[in-house]
């Protein structure tokens, strides 16, 4: 019988945070494209569309989506066993130790983590257990399309239940801000560059300030999770860092600098995200929080 080929573009989207020796830590956020090879059965299909996505997504989700991507081989990178589960130290570009349960991290043994290599890594990762029918696939991952600013970050949800707990994951996302009814792109630049590859940290998380480092730590649900790294890559927030309040505090921030009127879409990952808007005014009104509110399963 004739081979058939099956294809499945954007069929998920894989956000993380990812290490490297000229980055540091910085988020990602990207389409898998999968490609799948076989014989068509006597049901005239090779795979049906609607198993195609649970069983790549469930494989991935357990594997690599927000964890810490760590390219085991490279200069300067240590992992030993801890406590917490594991414990990462790295030296280049800048010092930073993370330790948390192993499933918060995925190892690759590279000496840098590239899209390819990303690619075959889910490819070996699906094929253990391929299909009936199924003979051999290919994954193709790409960044979203961006037009305009885009920034990458990195943060870890406290009260969630769910991967977000992870202390180092992250997402590459767009920022749309309008100023007095108007986009303004120039004002989306700057902030896109002061936040790209920074680390988004929740002020009740810091537990200590040694020299020029933050340490934040905290247990949720997965166990104990603990970061420690240069206090110029971290922007403090006074709220937890899901995407309601980090666009909450960007759009208090530009009021605040601006004088004006601000509307900030702040995205978490691939479309999605959340609205904020204010005006001087109301980015001058104290910050109330809900008491005992279960955070939302955002990340």
């Amino acid at each position: 019988m004739t081979s058939k080929t099956l294809f499945v573009r954007a069929l998920t989207a894989v956000d993380a945070s990812v290490w490297s020796n000229t980055r540091g830590l910085h988020g990602i956020s990207q389409h898998l494209d999968l490609e799948l090879d076989g014989a068509v059965g006597h049901d005239g299909m090779l795979f049906d569309f609607g198993d195609v996505k649970p069983w790549a997504k469930r494989m991935i989700d357990q594997d690599a989506d927000h964890t810490l991507i760590v390219p085991s081989q490279a200069d300067g990178v240590s992992v030993t066993d801890c406590p917490e589960g594991l414990c990462l130290r790295f030296t280049q570009p800048y010092a930073m130790e993370v330790r948390g349960p192993r499933q918060a991290f995925c190892l690759l043994p590279v000496a840098e983590v590239t899209t390819v290599v990303l690619a075959n890594h889910f490819e070996k990762l699906l094929t253990r257990r391929l299909p009936p029918r199924v003979e051999a696939l290919r994954v193709r991952l790409r960044d979203e399309c961006i037009e305009g600013a885009a920034y990458t970050y990195s943060h870890g949800l406290r009260h969630h239940s769910g991967n977000c707990q992870r202390i180092a994951h992250g997402h590459r996302s767009p920022l749309v801000i309008e100023r007095n009814g108007v986009r303004d792109t120039a004002l989306e630049a700057e902030w896109a560059e002061k936040l790209n590859d920074r680390y988004l940290a929740e002020e009740g998380d810091l537990i200590d300030r040694p020299g020029r480092e933050l340490v934040f730590s905290y247990e949720a649900p997965q166990g104990r999770f603990r970061i420690r790294l240069p206090r110029k890559q971290v922007w403090l927030l006074p709220t937890p860092t899901t995407i309601e309040w980090i666009a909450d505090w960007l759009a208090r921030q530009i009021a605040l600098d601006s004088g004006d009127s601000i509307r900030v879409e702040a995205y978490e990952g691939i479309n999605k995200g959340a609205i904020a808007r204010h005006t001087p005014e109301t980015a001058r009104q104290p910050l109330v929080l809900p008491e005992h509110e279960e955070m939302p399963a955002t990340s």
